[in-house]
């Protein structure tokens, strides 16, 4: 058997599962990959290293390939996802005085993002210092997902709250410390906040968009180019690490695992619930279970879908990172590769979820200008 020697990066979150799995449960091994973790600090880290090849691949947020193919990254090297790694796996979390003041005006226990952002607008709207809310990176789901949910619950992202960029294990101490009044992360970093108690979770990304990617895989266009059957061979051990994950009788092993100081470095008990969707959203309050909160298979869950990767090329649109047009369109559509995905694993997942926003509002992945258009249209009359 050929071995290739692959290095990739990752940051400590729950939805760095299938490459943690991969390595120790010996998915890796079994497909001829001798697989090093790299842990990092931030995003922009990852990115970084990812194009100047520290890393040969890497856990990603989803929108990242997108911008780099665009030449939105200082370091200009075009990047292709060729899985995702998972569905959904992030949540908004907003520090316990603006809880409070939220479920003042009706906020309510489950999560629902039209009635907690309709509570959050009340308190916006009330006056008072301006909030300061928290997303990982500029060009990830999270601040896409934060600002869809805001706009839609009739606050402007841009003049009525500032969002900042916090790495992900900062977000709790960054809360804690009163410099944030919440935040959009991936787990475990709100299960943390909550833990301290000094945060409650208010809604999630399985709510906000259903059926969405958080993460990808990353991979520079040139190293997939040149390592295909290195490509290919991580592609079926991840493929085997996320069915392995997607077996419940799994689920606390696999919080044991990621437990350990080398990759999240927080207690398992802490980990599992959002493995097994089943969510403690506040200090002292019973467990909330939530369908699909994080999904490693099935459905689709693994699949690159291009439709996805052009929802958030039109949220970079439309918050002004980027100018519209056809062939940015087709680039972003093409960063997302789900041939690449077809073609290494054996039987693959196909998607067969569909993916809806919390406010109703369809995508038309054939029309992406007339949607960003009417978005531009109601975000004018925010405020």
């Amino acid at each position: 058997m050929t071995y290739h020697r692959i290095t990739a990066g990752f940051l400590p979150l729950t939805d760095s599962l299938l490459l943690v799995i991969a390595k120790e449960k010996g998915f890796a091994a079994g497909q001829g990959v001798e697989l090093s973790l790299v842990r990092d600090i931030s995003w922009a880290n990852i990115r970084d290293r990812l194009a100047v090849g520290q890393f040969d691949v890497a856990h990603m947020l989803a929108p990242m390939p997108i911008a780099a193919s665009l030449g939105l990254s200082p370091i200009d090297v075009p990047v292709i996802a060729p899985m995702a790694m998972g569905l959904g796996g992030n949540a908004v979390t907003v520090g316990s005085p603006l809880w409070d003041k939220m479920v003042a005006v009706g906020a309510p226990p489950d999560f629902g993002p039209q009635a907690v952002g309709a509570s959050l607008a009340t308190v916006v709207k009330a006056g008072g210092p301006k909030l300061r809310l928290a997303a990982v990176h500029p060009y990830s789901s999270q601040n896409y997902e934060l600002r869809y949910w805001l706009a839609a619950s009739g606050i402007h992202p841009d003049r009525d709250v500032e969002i900042v960029i916090v790495p992900p294990p900062l977000m709790a101490d960054a809360l804690t410390a009163g410099r944030i009044d919440g935040y959009c992360v991936g787990e475990p970093w709100n299960s943390v906040a909550v833990a301290a108690g000094s945060g409650r979770i208010a809604t999630m990304k399985a709510a906000i968009w259903s059926a969405s990617p958080d993460k990808v895989l990353g991979v520079t266009e040139r190293w997939a180019e040149e390592h295909p059957d290195a490509l290919a061979a991580l592609l079926r051990a991840l493929d085997a690490a996320a069915r392995w994950c997607g077996d419940p009788t799994n689920r606390a092993e696999a919080a044991e695992i990621l437990a350990r100081p080398d990759y999240l470095g927080q207690p398992a008990a802490l980990i599992v619930g959002a493995l097994s969707g089943r969510i403690t959203a506040g200090t002292g309050e019973t467990i909330i279970a939530v369908a699909d909160f994080f999904v490693p298979y099935a459905g689709g869950a693994n699949s690159p879908d291009p439709a996805h990767a052009l929802w958030f090329y039109s949220q970079m649109v439309r918050w002004g990172q980027i100018e519209a047009s056809a062939g940015s369109a087709r680039i972003a559509a093409a960063s997302y590769r789900p041939d690449l995905y077809r073609n290494a694993v054996p039987a693959p997942s196909m998607p067969s979820r569909d993916s809806r926003f919390f406010d109703g509002r369809p995508f038309d992945v054939a029309a992406p200008e007339t949607y960003i258009a009417e978005q531009r249209e109601r975000d004018l009359l925010l405020s």
